[in-house]
Formats: C-alpha cells, sequence, structure tokens
C-alpha cells in the first residue's frame, strides 16, 4: 500500500521586472539572487516557474544557486485571475472598488483564469504519494499566490483579493496528510536588504 507524505509548497513571486514586463530590472535580478541563496539549504526536489518571461527568469538565477535542482516550465504558475466574484459575493462596502479594479485585466486573464486555478490546486496542493516529504519551489505571480493561500486557509474563494505579495518574498505552505494545510509563513522578506523589499506591493499597504 503506497503511504502519503507531506508536501511543503515554496511559493516565490517573481523579482521586479521592467516597465514593459519584458524581462527583471537590476532590482529584480538582485532579489532573485539573494532568494536563490536563501533557499540554497533547502531540501528542494524541483523548480516550477509560470511561463513569463519575469518568472523564467527569477527561476532560472534562483536555481543557479541551488545544487542540481531541475527546473520545469508550467502553464498553471502562469499570471492570471484565478476567479471572477459576483457582486453578491463581495462585501458592500468594497465591492464597486474590487470590480473596478478586475475590469483593468484583458478579458483572457479572466475567461482562462478558473480553469487554470482549478487545475494549479489540483496540482500543486495536497499530500503527496510515498513515504518522504517533497518541498518544491513554484515561481509565479500575484494572484496565484493569493489563490493558493486563499484555499490552504478555506476561505471564500473571491478572497484571494487583497493577499498582496511582494517580488521575490517567501511563502510556505505545508500539506500533511490527515490535518488541514498550514500556511507556515507568508510574505516573507527576510533575505532582502531594506532597498528591495516592498517592491510590486501597493504603496498605501508598504509597513
Amino acid at each position: 500500500m503506497v503511504g502519503r507524505a507531506a508536501r511543503y509548497l515554496y511559493l516565490a513571486r517573481h523579482g521586479e521586472a521592467s516597465r514593459d514586463e519584458s524581462e527583471l530590472t537590476d532590482n529584480g535580478r538582485r532579489q532573485a539572487v539573494l532568494l536563490g541563496e536563501r533557499l540554497r539549504r533547502s531540501p528542494l526536489t524541483i523548480v516550477q516557474h509560470g511561463p513569463l518571461p519575469r518568472a523564467e527568469q527569477t527561476a532560472q538565477l534562483i536555481c543557479e544557486r541551488l545544487d542540481g535542482v531541475p527546473l520545469q516550465p508550467s502553464a498553471l504558475a502562469g499570471d492570471y485571475i484565478p476567479y471572477l466574484p459576483q457582486r453578491d459575493e463581495l462585501p458592500p462596502e468594497s465591492a464597486d472598488a474590487m470590480l473596478a479594479h478586475l475590469s483593468q485585466f484583458p478579458p483572457e486573464e479572466s475567461e482562462n483564469g478558473p480553469a487554470l486555478a482549478q487545475a494549479a490546486l489540483a496540482r500543486f496542493t495536497g499530500p503527496v504519494d510515498g513515504d518522504e516529504p517533497r518541498h518544491e519551489l513554484i515561481v509565479t505571480h500575484n494572484f496565484l499566490i493569493g489563490w493558493l493561500v486563499r484555499a490552504a486557509l478555506e476561505a471564500p474563494k473571491w478572497r484571494w483579493m487583497g493577499l498582496n505579495h511582494a517580488n521575490a518574498a517567501l511563502t510556505v505552505i505545508r500539506y500533511a496528510p490527515g490535518r488541514p494545510a498550514a500556511v507556515l509563513f507568508y510574505n516573507d522578506m527576510g533575505h532582502l536588504p531594506t532597498e528591495l523589499r516592498w517592491t510590486g506591493f501597493p504603496r498605501d499597504l508598504r509597513v
């Protein structure tokens, strides 16, 4: 009989990107290198990344600091809207602002996003087969990290909104057999110097 073991899902947002999002900035490259240094002693078995250049470049720089950990692209780790709420699901006092914010994104991000988001839950979450814990890193985007954290906390589907993640910050979720998912830490920037923290974060939410 095949056993079940814990999965440790490491989530990182890509480093700071250029204005046209075609590549990392100098700061973004420094952020990725420092995250790789932090993860050097972690027992990672794989690094997966979204298909966009800023995620791929971040993952490559991280992997250069790791010892033989394979690197794999995944469309499920892309940049998309994971769930588009209806007005009556949202708090009345903030529904207009939240829906107005979502309307700014390209239609394909909301049309294709929910199916990708459900597939991401199936692929990246839950305990794993076997007797050995698995540690895996996903280099992705703000929305997917919020969606996975929301799911771990069993919050309403719309609550991926408002969970903001800084560039190259780190979140870890543990999925153990017979236990609820545990968010071990969230949006951790301890590996970044002060001047590289909070990038990619709404300025009014920086503390």
